[in-house]
């Protein structure tokens, strides 16, 4: 369903009754437009062709799962599925559902008939009985007629209908039909994000793990070098300044392991909390699966940002939030018009008294009522204004997601297109740093080099070692972050595309 049409909810047929057809036809539509416009294409590199993986389409939950299926790492899925159970962002996003949706029926049920039984009993004197010929007045003592007592049993049906002459009811239940849908959509995009948010915590976890792989290496080769050292210096083949250099290196190395370390758990308790799992759980599950995993390729992105921002569920539901308040404001405007309502009843009365007894069938239509507002301090027309306000307000809000939207990808694609362009650097630097320190441990060991020219090549293999594997962390937060801003392979009910430059235009025209 496209905005254009969305914004016509509710402005449906008048009825020619009378005087009054003139004055509901002059209904006029929210005073405010949505423009979003987009740029024609994306200004940020798209993954290369033929190195991109199909979308999964359908926007159920399972192919949204099915997205992080491609890593090939069950426990990523795993962890993600927990999360999403023990989220209590998800939690509070379905009861958001489960309300909009009583909300909806309800707002459906006032456009059809009330119909409620009654049954009631009664008992008291009365003076009718005495005097129609139901029943016999009693003679007291006293020469004088005692009024009997009747006993009255009544059941029945009643309904009443409000006749919707100028559509409020039909737009009040269009805006509860397209608040649920915004809710649906809302809870859809709590489970990209936490999806998300798992994802990051994971990969962070694996990326410090390696990196406590780096250090340790580190320490070990160090504390090798400074007990080696250390028996030289004995021996009196090495200065002492030397052994204090190597003593102190080996110090350096197995600090920042610690810190390394400390890091890592920390992470690990931010996947404790996040999942609800035991921490032991997810350790013993850690350590039986790989750290380092290449990530899939990436998902194809349209060259048109209005048809790739189609895909996500938070626009999705900025839109109908708009649609939503647009059929509010109609719903406003018709209550400052007459409404009709017609009422009726059936049922059976029996009346009891003094051994008689009688039944009748009863039954009435009307009144049909006309209530037509007259004074009312200036209420109705502030109710119109206040929803004219949150439909503006929800257009600015819907406008500036666009834009946020447009701003995540651009940023998602110019770090992952980066960290890919880099990745070979890398791996060269990585590579040619550990020849140089290999070289420069055999020269040491030969005593053609000294131990500072050993320790400065450690540092620089130490520190290439490091960058690339912060360099792969940061390419998984950016493929993340793509998988965020693209809506996490959701799309749309309705198929169409959210954001229409076309139709933007058409509809300020109008």
């Amino acid at each position: 369903m496209s905005l254009r049409r969305l914004r016509r909810i509710g402005s449906t047929a008048c009825l020619p009754i009378a005087a009054l057809a003139l004055s509901a036809c002059s209904l006029t539509r929210p005073p405010a437009n949505i423009g979003a416009p987009l740029p024609a294409q994306w200004h940020s590199p798209l993954p290369a062709a033929g190195a991109s993986a199909a979308l999964p389409h359908g926007g159920s939950v399972r192919v949204m799962t099915e997205w992080w299926r491609q890593l090939d790492d069950p426990l990523l899925v795993e962890l993600i599925d927990a999360a999403q159970n023990a989220s209590p962002t998800l939690a509070s996003a379905a009861a958001r559902v489960g309300e909009a949706r009583a909300s909806s029926i309800a707002a459906g049920a006032a456009l059809l008939p009330n119909l409620a039984g009654t049954a009631s009993a009664s008992r008291g004197n009365s003076q009718f009985a005495g005097t129609s010929g139901f029943g016999s007045a009693a003679t007291t003592s006293g020469g004088s007629t005692a009024t009997p007592i009747v006993t009255t049993y009544q059941a029945g049906l009643q309904a009443s209908w409000e006749l919707d002459l100028f559509g409020k009811l039909r737009a009040g239940r269009d805006a509860s039909t397209l608040r649920l849908a915004g809710a649906d959509a809302r809870w859809h995009q709590a489970r990209v994000s936490v999806a998300a948010d798992t994802a990051n915590l994971y990969f962070n976890e694996r990326a410090c793990e390696q990196l406590v792989t780096v250090a340790e290496n580190d320490a070990t080769s160090r504390a090798e070098t400074a007990r080696l050292t250390e028996l030289s210096m004995r021996a009196g083949f090495t200065a002492p300044a030397d052994a204090a250099l190597a003593r102190a290196s080996a110090a350096d190395a197995s600090n920042r392991l610690k810190l390394q370390t400390s890091q890592c758990a920390v992470v690990r308790a931010g996947l404790v909390a996040l999942t609800g799992l035991d921490a032991n759980v997810i350790e013993q599950k850690m350590a039986a699966t790989p750290a380092d995993r290449a990530l899939p390729k990436t998902h194809a992105i349209d060259s048109v940002p209005a048809e790739a921002l189609a895909q996500r569920p938070d626009l999705y539901s900025a839109e109908l939030d708009v649609a939503a308040a647009s059929a509010s404001v109609g719903e406003a405007q018709r209550a400052r018009y007459p409404s009709l309502s017609l009422t009726g009843t059936v049922g059976k009365l029996q009346l009891r008294t003094q051994g008689f007894k009688e039944t009748l069938d009863t039954w009435n239509i009307g009144p049909l009522q006309l209530t037509v507002p007259i004074f009312d301090g200036g209420a109705l027309k502030a109710n119109v204004d206040a929803a004219t306000a949150r439909y503006d307000e929800a257009a600015s809000v819907y406008r500036g997601n666009v834009r946020q939207a447009v701003r995540e990808v651009e940023t998602a694609l110019l770090n992952l297109d980066s960290t890919t362009r880099r990745a070979d650097d890398a791996d060269v630097a990585v590579q040619n740093y550990q020849a140089s320190l290999d070289a420069m441990q055999a020269r040491y060991q030969s005593g053609l080099a000294s131990l500072l020219d050993l320790e400065t090549s450690r540092r620089l293999l130490i520190s290439a070692l490091t960058a690339r594997v912060q360099l792969q962390q940061e390419r998984a937060d950016a493929w993340v972050a793509l998988y965020r801003a693209m809506g996490g392979g959701w799309v749309r009910p309705d198929g169409a595309t959210a954001i229409s430059q076309q139709e933007t235009t058409s509809s300020k025209s109008q």
